[in-house]
């Protein structure tokens, strides 16, 4: 084993882990660390190079992330074997968007690579396939993989204060198939009228549609839904999304909330509780969830992680009562789970590592940063066909705006720079020139450019 010299450049914006990876990597690829041969420990490493512990182990753990060394247990670390073939052409190199362009997959909208850490993500998901794969080999369970549901409900106990155990959880791929289960389970306990709020979740209120529901739509106000026009004396169940709901932002208060568990307790209905985005609430503390206040065993309690990991990530799961699990049973084993096991075991892994608690800590401070500068923006510029409705939490912002253009068109000319919006109209039935602004999305570096020149473009031909 020679000594590794590497020169660090202090003036980089580059972290020193990064830098250290970089020359490890590329030492390996040239052949100046021969395939198999073993490398420094963490200790000798760093004190030849005069650093952290920590910023060794960073790198070793990007390294091993990738394939470019291994691990032997009680013995160190080893460079991988078949890739010593020199250094790589960057002319007949081709980078991974360059190979997705080539198959039509690119992304038309700016996106923010601060709002995620892939790197721990990574690690997580090599764990499994190093030290799992056998549990790979097996088909998932259809209510989902014990330890992510051990996980989970050691987290909604500790974030929402919903108290249930493992056996009362159901994991599946997207809220839309957790609903698919959900419509089953409604509909053998004789319920066949759902009330949804509006403006809504467009995909769920189809899902309940299409599984023959009669299905009616009451406004939402600053307080949430409006109860008075909820169903009475028959079974039924209603749709709400009460400490962030989505499009509005609306929060119920609490008064409104004990109000809706008792037209529940006193008309045998179900409250399916969508706890969307509640984790990055901006200011003050979570708005607890209904669940939690839930004594009659009468709310069914969603959650998802799209928004708090990433998009690409179905997964979803919903806390049932204990009567609701009885007949669940009764019926899982018709249906395989769709959601992928090895994301599952990560996630499972990911949670248990503290990674997605620091995670939504991090979240939370960058979005709330993001909200603020996209409001300090509006109000700076002042346009006077933008009205900006906003809220204390979430991913997003409702733009009115007075144009002759329809709100398609203003889509379409966000997406044109990158902006990532959706006509308000797919949300309620009411034709309206507004968009929902996912400002989230946007570095903090470029919002207020991209703001700027939204509106020159919007302005343009009013």
């Amino acid at each position: 084993m020679k000594p590794i010299m590497i020169e660090f450049n202090n003036s980089s914006s580059e972290s020193l882990y990064i830098q250290l990876y970089k020359k490890l990597r590329d030492l390996i690829l040239s052949g100046d660390i021969s395939a198999g041969e073993k490398l420094p420990s963490l200790r000798k490493l760093s004190e030849s190079l005069n650093i952290s512990i920590t910023t060794a182990r960073s790198a070793y753990d990007q390294l091993l992330v990738e394939g470019y060394i291994f691990s032997r247990p009680q013995s160190g670390y080893y460079a991988a074997h078949d890739l010593s073939s020199g250094p790589i052409s960057s002319s007949s190199a081709q980078t991974p968007s360059q190979e997705l362009s080539e198959t039509g997959e690119s992304n038309p909208f700016i996106c923010d690579s601060d709002c995620f850490n892939f790197v721990k993500w990574k690690k997580c998901s090599s764990q499994v396939f190093n030290e799992y794969s056998d549990l790979l080999l097996f088909e998932s369970d259809p209510q989902g993989e014990a330890t992510l549901r051990f996980e989970i409900s050691r987290y909604v106990y500790s974030s929402r204060g919903v108290t249930c155990n493992p056996d009362q959880i159901i994991i599946g791929a997207g809220t839309q198939q957790i609903t698919g289960h959900l419509c089953r389970i409604l509909k053998k306990m004789d319920i066949n009228l759902i009330s949804l709020e509006s403006p809504g979740y467009l995909p769920v209120q189809n899902m309940f549609r299409d599984s023959g529901f009669a299905v009616s739509h009451i406004d939402v106000t600053r307080d949430g839904i409006d109860i008075q026009r909820l169903p009475s004396n028959i079974s039924s169940a209603v749709y709400v999304v009460p400490s962030n709901q989505f499009p509005t932002g609306a929060v119920m208060p609490i008064g409104r909330r004990r109000q809706l568990l008792s037209w529940a307790f006193a008309n045998d209905s179900i409250i399916i509780e969508d706890d969307y985005d509640s984790e990055l609430r901006y200011f003050g503390k979570p708005i607890p969830s209904l669940k939690s206040l839930d004594e009659q065993g009468h709310v069914v309690y969603l959650g998802s992680f799209s928004s708090t990991l990433f998009p690409a990530v179905k997964i979803s799961y919903m806390v049932l009562p204990e009567p609701m699990v009885l007949i669940y049973r009764t019926m899982k084993d018709r249906y395989t789970q769709t959601c992928s096991k090895a994301e599952q075991l990560t996630l499972a892994l990911f949670m248990k590592k503290g990674y997605y608690y620091t995670g939504i800590r991090k979240l939370r401070s960058l979005y709330s940063q993001k909200l603020f500068l996209t409001l300090q923006t509006f109000s700076a510029i002042r346009p006077e066909n933008i009205k900006v409705t906003h809220t204390k939490s979430g991913i997003n912002l409702i733009l009115k705006i007075r144009t002759k253009k329809t709100a398609d068109e203003l889509c379409l000319e966000a997406k044109s720079i990158g902006l990532q919006m959706i006509p308000l109209s797919e949300l309620t039935d009411q034709e309206t020139a507004s968009v929902i602004f996912y400002y989230s999305k946007l570095p903090l570096s470029s919002i207020q450019s991209m703001i700027e020149k939204l509106i020159r473009i919007w302005n343009d031909q009013v």
